[in-house]
């Protein structure tokens, strides 16, 4: 039988979502099992851990909470994924990740808060211009908690018929009762906007307040993500029904730097070169510094050179820089 550490460790495996952990404990146990003689036992387990291996290939088991994909109206209405991005691979202000490790946190030990009757901040509203990690946040914090993804798919929620948006928004809500995961509603304008707007339609208002409604009545453990780059728009009471708004802007001198030196850490680029870089990149997006900085690696890769041409990435940099400047 399985040791006392083992099945110990086997519970910690499973209770933290570490699926490579859990095959390697099952593994452990069938090699001991075979050193006992009990090897019809041991083959048992390899094969039972081998059908598990295939099955997290197949995207169908890993992490704390499988991808429990979408059937039904809900395969329109949600995109499934289960990202393995990190907070870590991110490169934020200072306060944005103070804000985003607070909630994962909070997350992790939801438990021990509802002991004392209080509950962890787990629905967030994302504002800023376009391209500077929205997106890539909602992704890192599934990826740090182990939970899948699921995307609102909002050409598919908004309908022009009258109180079926609402009926896909409520199937939406009792999604995230049913299954965990951290939902992002990108583009949120599109459902968030003042009430009292002077191109209002009657639909988009019952919208908004049925996911007023939705939002305020919430008691899931789902994350959820509402994204948007025009905060203008958004209607007053929203702010008040999220747990916390965390605000995005592009990066600054150093950020860039940072960003420059982890998008090309396989190549030789010197700290003087990446610091002029950044002097010159200021007023991109993460987004747009990304895209130069894979052009550049490209070339590099292209010609057989194992050191990125810094006036490649310069040449790229410029090319953004005056797209922004181009008139509309």
């Amino acid at each position: 039988m399985a040791t006392a550490q083992q099945l110990k460790a086997l519970l910690q495996s499973y209770s933290e979502a570490d699926g490579e952990m859990f095959v390697s404990v099952a593994l452990q146990i069938a090699a001991h099992e075979a050193r006992t003689g009990k090897g019809k036992f041991a083959s048992e387990i390899k094969r039972l851990v081998d059908e598990i291996k295939i099955k997290q290939r197949e995207a169908k088991v890993g992490g704390s909470v499988p991808i429990s994909r979408p059937t039904g109206e809900l395969a329109t209405l949600l995109s499934a994924t289960y990202p393995r991005t990190r907070l870590s691979q991110m490169v934020l202000a200072p306060e944005q990740r103070e804000s985003l490790e607070l909630v994962i946190r909070e997350y992790r030990q939801q438990s021990k808060l509802r002991e004392h009757g209080l509950s962890a901040r787990r629905k967030l509203l994302l504002v800023g211009p376009p391209g500077v990690g929205k997106t890539m946040t909602s992704w890192a914090l599934a990826g740090e908690l182990k939970l899948p993804h699921f995307t609102v798919q909002l050409h598919s929620l908004i309908t022009k018929y009258m109180g079926e948006t609402a009926a896909k928004l409520f199937a939406i809500f009792e999604a995230m009762r049913h299954t965990r995961g951290v939902y992002l509603f990108d583009e949120f304008d599109a459902i968030g906007s003042m009430r009292a707007g002077s191109n209002d339609v009657g639909e988009i208002r019952r919208v908004l307040n049925s996911f007023l409604q939705f939002l305020e009545q919430d008691e899931s453990d789902s994350v959820i993500v509402a994204a948007t780059n025009l905060e203008d728009l958004l209607d007053d009471a929203l702010f008040r029904r999220f747990d916390d708004v965390i605000r995005y802007r592009f990066p600054n001198r150093p950020e860039l730097h940072d960003l420059i030196a982890n998008r090309l850490a396989a190549f030789n680029l010197s700290r003087d070169q990446i610091d002029d870089l950044a002097g010159k990149a200021v007023g991109l997006s993460h987004a747009e510094i990304c895209r130069a900085c894979d052009e550049a690696a490209k070339m590099a890769v292209l010609d057989d050179r194992r050191e990125i041409a810094a006036v490649d990435l310069q040449r790229s940099i410029q090319l953004r820089q005056e797209r922004q400047r181009a008139p509309k």
